[in-house]
Formats: C-alpha cells, sequence, structure tokens
C-alpha cells in the first residue's frame, strides 16, 4: 500500500462566514475529501477549521474555504500548519 503524505492546518476563514452554513458546509466538503477535523465560529465573525489528511486533499480544501459556499463572501483565509489532533470524521463545533 503506498503511503501519502499526511498534513494537518489551521485555516481563519474571513468574510461573511457566519449565519450562511459555512460550518456545514466545510464538513461536508471534507467529509467527501476524506479528511479529519472540525469547523467553529469566533467571537470575531471568523470561522476556524482544523483540517487533516493526505495533502493533495487537504489543499483542494483549503482552495474550497478560500471561497466557501455561495451563501459565503469570503475575504481570506490565512492557514498555519498546525499538529495533529487524530480524531475521526469532521465535525462542527460550537
Amino acid at each position: 500500500m503506498g503511503e501519502t503524505t499526511s498534513r494537518a492546518v489551521r485555516a481563519t476563514v474571513v468574510g461573511q462566514v457566519q449565519g450562511v452554513g459555512f460550518r456545514a458546509y466545510a464538513a461536508q466538503e471534507a467529509q467527501r475529501l476524506g479528511l479529519t477535523g472540525w469547523a467553529r465560529n469566533e467571537p470575531d465573525g471568523s470561522v476556524t477549521a482544523h483540517v487533516e489528511g493526505p495533502e493533495e486533499a487537504v489543499g483542494q480544501m483549503l482552495t474550497w474555504l478560500g471561497s466557501g459556499p455561495p451563501s459565503a463572501s469570503v475575504e481570506r483565509a490565512d492557514v498555519v500548519d498546525a499538529d495533529r489532533e487524530g480524531g475521526s470524521g469532521f465535525g462542527v463545533r460550537w
């Protein structure tokens, strides 16, 4: 079995990203890509997403986070490498 390079990132998505279903859509997209992690709303109006998985799939998720669902208006997504949390699935945090 071939080993794929794994990556973990933390993205802060800024713009009109709360109240538009961003976290639920992010979870749906992450699950489609086979990623683990979570998304949560932040007090400043941004959304933070922790994403783990194969590097190519993480890259695809970061591209998605840069635009979000049709109802969102993303200004930017600030991304930093993160420590792996090793969860299973992708959830919405409150």
